[in-house]
């Protein structure tokens, strides 16, 4: 009989060692270890194992008999979607409010960290940086209630617009007002908190680039530019594929909270559709494909952007 071949001998080695190693890891960090068993317990119960819920896109789904006991349709409410009125309609709003808020919202807190980054004054960028933070942590009902209060007929910003020629008609049941209000009220509320990981990165950039820069007559512009962008690219391009997974899930608690029938031509998105269809209209299975449409399509925005950034720029997320 032949001997096995040094090929073969070298991947039971490998598997051998990577095996021993993995061991061994385990003993030097299994403080580390069990740390991480509430995060992976949490990811299994809150979001793996509710994905079973997912057959009822497939089913007629009723209480009564339960996810498996329910009627099979097959692809029944996938096709009611794609053929209703509201298709069109919801997915317009969602792409449209999803771009604006990429276009704009996604920048801002970059340009703040830059901002912040090149004032010298600790006092100032302490208290600029606590007036930018303070709105995340206010309540979205009552953020959603100073933004109804500011835009009402008889409201602060209202009676500002009016001496410019407005109508004086509350804001919030003009549609064409309501994605302006809407990516503002966003960007007013997020830009602070959102601005922590890109401060975080600048203050991982050598600082003796700048003072070679600086010694080379490179003016302050420049260096933004030719140093501190390139130094936090990495850190924008892994937010910038996180927001592409998340494209078509626009928050649909604000605007649940702002809309109304008047702004549903374009308020209405994928996830207050699902909220009024699946919660209040009780259409659990249509909601549910609904739902998961959504997802599918975020999932292949979130792996074609890190597979264009991936052969572009040699970062991903994986």
């Amino acid at each position: 009989m032949s001997s096995p071949s040094p090929s073969i001998w070298s991947e039971v080695n490998t598997g051998v060692g990577n095996k021993n190693r993995y061991i061994r890891d385990f003993k030097l960090n299994k403080l580390l270890y069990l740390m991480m068993l509430p995060v992976i317990a949490y990811y299994i119960i809150f979001h793996y194992v509710p994905m079973y819920g997912a057959l009822i896109a497939f089913k007629e789904y009723s209480p009564m008999k339960g996810i498996l006991g329910s009627d099979w349709v097959g692809l029944k409410h996938f096709h009611d979607f794609f053929s209703s009125y509201y298709f069109t309609r919801i997915l317009k709003n969602t792409l449209v409010i999803s771009l604006y808020s990429l276009i704009f919202e996604f920048p801002a807190p970059i340009l703040l960290a830059l901002l912040i980054n090149e004032v010298q004054s600790k006092t100032f960028k302490k208290v600029a940086q606590t007036i930018t933070y303070m709105p995340y942590f206010i309540s979205l009902v009552v953020i959603c209630g100073i933004i109804t209060d500011f835009t009402n007929a008889d409201g602060i910003i209202n009676r500002l617009f009016m001496l410019f020629g407005y109508d004086g008609q509350a804001m919030l049941q003009k549609p064409e007002l309501f994605r302006p209000i809407y990516i503002l009220s966003e960007i007013w509320q997020r830009i602070g908190w959102e601005s922590i990981i890109y401060i975080a990165a600048l203050m991982s950039i050598d600082q003796e680039q700048y003072e070679a820069a600086r010694m080379d007559g490179a003016s302050r512009l420049k260096q933004i530019f030719y140093i501190t962008l390139p130094g936090i690219l990495p850190t924008i391009t892994i937010m910038f594929i996180l927001r592409m997974g998340n494209m078509l899930n626009v928050g649909f608690e604000k605007i649940i909270l702002l809309y109304n029938p008047v702004t549903y031509n374009t308020a209405d998105v994928i996830s207050s559709f699902v909220y009024r269809k699946g919660l209040l209209e009780f259409g659990w299975s249509y909601s549910s494909a609904v739902g998961l449409f959504n997802s599918v399509v975020n999932l292949a925005l979130l792996v074609t952007a890190n597979y264009i950034s991936r052969k572009v720029n040699k970062s991903s997320l994986w």
